[in-house]
């Protein structure tokens, strides 16, 4: 293990986690995908948003063997019921992390890949209130929610693969409507010839919109 991302954590945040602290009062939430945990991302981190906190979260379901943040019947096929209530534990540990840490909770932005990009729109659906924005790097639709989410002021980033097996164009679109149609601005960039797997142009894309919405606010 890299020694020097490692912090010492209050026991009760429930979830094993890295967090580092930044420089610009900006905290990026990285939610690693499946098989990965909380030092996945972390190297990425600093790429995309120089100078912004780390907070970073290990998924609590093993799926044999490989971390997850929620459960799926199948693939494709999730556990709608469990998302939820994860979603609501993961929404909880960052405000207490917010509280814990020091840092500014209405200048968090998500950064999830697959399985961590699907929990991060779902905190979009039901917990709005939890993100100023989030890097969604090959996410799904998770569900259709009840009710348009509140996402005004919101910027979301909608990293797609033009040749994804588990996203494909229609449920890309989807996402990106019913983030919409709550009010977020959305911009969607699907990588030409690329599957689930990440390319240069996700990374130098995810760096740009990230420098858009990081900018220091008056």
């Amino acid at each position: 293990m890299d020694t020097q991302h490692t912090t010492t954590q209050p026991a009760d945040l429930g979830f094993a986690h890295v967090f580092e602290p930044g420089t610009t009062g900006w905290t990026l939430l990285l939610l690693h995908g499946t098989g990965g945990d909380e030092h996945d991302l972390l190297g990425l981190g600093p790429q995309l948003a120089p100078g912004a906190a780390l907070l970073s979260p290990r998924g609590k379901v093993s799926e044999d063997g490989a971390l997850r943040f929620f459960r799926r019947l199948a693939v494709g096929r999730l556990d709608i019921p469990d998302l939820l209530a994860r979603t609501d534990e993961l929404a909880d540990f960052v405000r207490a992390a917010a509280g814990a840490y020091g840092f500014d909770a209405g200048r968090v932005v998500a950064l999830g890949f697959s399985n961590g990009a699907n929990i991060a729109a779902s905190l979009l659906l039901r917990r709005p209130e939890v993100l100023r924005g989030a890097a969604l790097l090959r996410p799904m639709l998770p569900y259709e929610p009840e009710e348009a989410p509140r996402l005004r002021g919101t910027d979301v980033l909608v990293a797609a693969g033009e040749g994804d097996p588990y996203s494909s164009a229609e449920q890309t679109l989807r996402l990106a409507e019913v983030l919409r149609e709550g009010g977020a601005e959305v911009t969607v960039h699907t990588a030409a010839g690329a599957g689930h797997s990440l390319t240069r142009d996700d990374l130098v894309q995810t760096a740009r919109w990230m420098a858009a919405v990081t900018r220091e606010l008056p």
